[in-house]
């Protein structure tokens, strides 16, 4: 019977059939951050329960750590130092690897994982953080769950999950220059709406994204949760193969050769039934960004803002609200918006092929007046590559601040936060009301988007400023 790719992950994690919906599934690596495991821990003390695979547990201090670019990091405010050092002690207690803030591989959890070579195809990842999708790029089933969920995994190193259906999304044709991931995926929520893949696990496909970088293809399948999707995937090809290898050295020899069988089947049947199907044309995208508060409310840059009369329902209602908040009006143009703000980093657009993307726009210009922008880099190796390439001194030549790793103004969980009213150009994945401080206003798009915000103070097509060489 022809299966999905989907379902061969499910089937071959599957521990036991519950019933019809319902399996109990076996995690091959559970991520753990500050923020979210404390009740887990607490829990399985309370109820006398060790971990039951420690070696298959990793933590990192990422949400809540300040990144000022500083030798040493010292997390000041009470609360977040306190969630950092119950990660620490409860990490020491089980024998669970932590990348602590001062750690030199410290950094984003879903940007430190691949990286490091703990994702490989075939595996299921889970942590407790909505954007687990990411791992999908290397043809892991990856998604968030919830502290209960976190202290049954802790506990049993499995998880009753209920199975999700196949969507398919085939992206024909290559992508403009000036055209990035971002946007594609931008482009597919705003078509399908930020409940359009709800209950299902979705596989990219397509020339477009045989195309696109392994770098790139994490940022596809990270936002793929604000469609609504539980999980992401796209089958490994060599490239991904490659990715993982350059990155894993303990995979050698026949351990080599049997994953090199294994990763081979990886990929949906001719033939495999999917519950749902959609077809776009990577050539029908434009640069996008939103100009509300959920990110399907989004455009391409030469369009303009949607009447919200000519919308039903809620959809009407919804903008009506986001445009009360954004200071926005129905029928305008968003380009040319003025931003005070430009925030470039988070685990959707805080890599090295981010930065250099960043770089070739602002070399041998300056950030606007009267705007504040920041980098902050997704991991310290990123870092480290940036300032030995140079991209970090363009960046700063440029007026950039240069950051120390973590999620930063992603979700505003440190001291990096927009101030109210302040509009930011951000390359992260939610535009929330209040999501990057409160009061905040967030205009989601690429990073090379963002750069061109920062240099010439509103929202710009960067098709109109091409990369520099200065």
């Amino acid at each position: 019977m022809a299966t999905t790719l989907y379902q061969k992950l499910v089937e071959s994690h599957t521990v036991a059939r519950l019933d019809a919906q319902n399996v109990l599934l076996y995690a091959d690596l559970h991520i753990m951050n500050e923020y979210t495991s404390p009740q887990a821990f607490a829990g399985l003390h309370d109820a006398g329960r060790g971990v039951a695979a420690p070696g298959r547990q990793m933590a990192v201090v990422d949400h809540i750590i300040p990144t000022h670019p500083v030798a040493a990091r010292v997390i000041q405010d009470p609360p977040s130092a306190l969630q950092a050092t119950n990660l620490a002690r409860n990490c020491r207690t089980h024998g669970i690897v932590l990348f602590d803030t001062n750690d030199a591989l410290q950094g984003i959890e879903h940007v430190i994982a691949p990286e490091l070579g703990m994702i490989r195809p075939g595996m299921v990842v889970l942590c407790g953080d909505s954007h687990t999708t990411t791992y999908g790029a290397l043809g892991a089933l990856g998604f968030g769950i919830g502290t209960s969920e976190v202290e049954h995994v802790l506990a049993t190193q499995t998880l009753v999950y209920r199975l999700a259906q196949d969507m398919r999304i085939r992206v024909d044709g290559t992508l403009a220059p000036g055209v990035t991931a971002k946007d594609l995926i931008m482009h597919i929520i705003a078509r399908i709406g930020a409940q359009g893949a709800r209950g299902y696990a979705v596989e990219f496909c397509g020339a477009a994204i045989d195309a696109l970088s392994i770098e790139a293809r994490m940022t596809l399948c990270n936002m793929a949760v604000e469609a609504g999707a539980r999980g992401a995937l796209i089958a490994p090809d060599a490239r991904a193969v490659r990715y993982v290898l350059e990155r894993a050295p303990d995979i050698a020899g026949v351990v080599l050769e049997a994953a090199r069988a294994d990763w081979a089947g990886l990929r949906s049947d001719a033939g495999a039934r999917f519950d749902a199907e959609h077809v776009f044309d990577a050539r029908a995208v434009a640069p996008y960004v939103t100009w509300g508060t959920s990110p399907d409310q989004a455009v391409p840059i030469d369009a303009v803002i949607p009447l919200p009369a000519a919308l039903d329902g809620t959809a009407r209602a919804a903008a009506e609200q986001a445009l009360r908040y954004t200071g926005l009006e129905g029928g305008m143009a968003v380009e040319g918006v003025a931003v005070q703000r430009v925030f470039i980093g988070s685990c959707t657009n805080a890599r090295i092929e981010d930065l250099r993307a960043v770089a070739g726009i602002v070399r041998g210009r300056k950030v606007a007046p009267g705007v504040r922008a920041m980098v902050v880099p997704g991991s310290g190796a990123v870092r480290r590559q940036a300032e030995s390439e140079g991209i970090a001194q363009v960046l700063i030549d440029s007026g950039f601040e240069w950051r120390q790793p973590g999620c930063s103004m992603c979700l505003a969980m440190n001291d990096d936060v927009l101030a109210p009213g302040e509009r930011c150009a951000s390359t992260t994945n939610r535009n929330f009301e209040g999501r990057q401080g409160r009061g905040g206003i967030t205009h989601l798009m690429s990073p090379a988007m963002a750069a061109a915000a920062a240099v010439t103070g509103r929202i710009t097509d960067v098709r109109q400023l091409g990369e520099t060489h200065a």
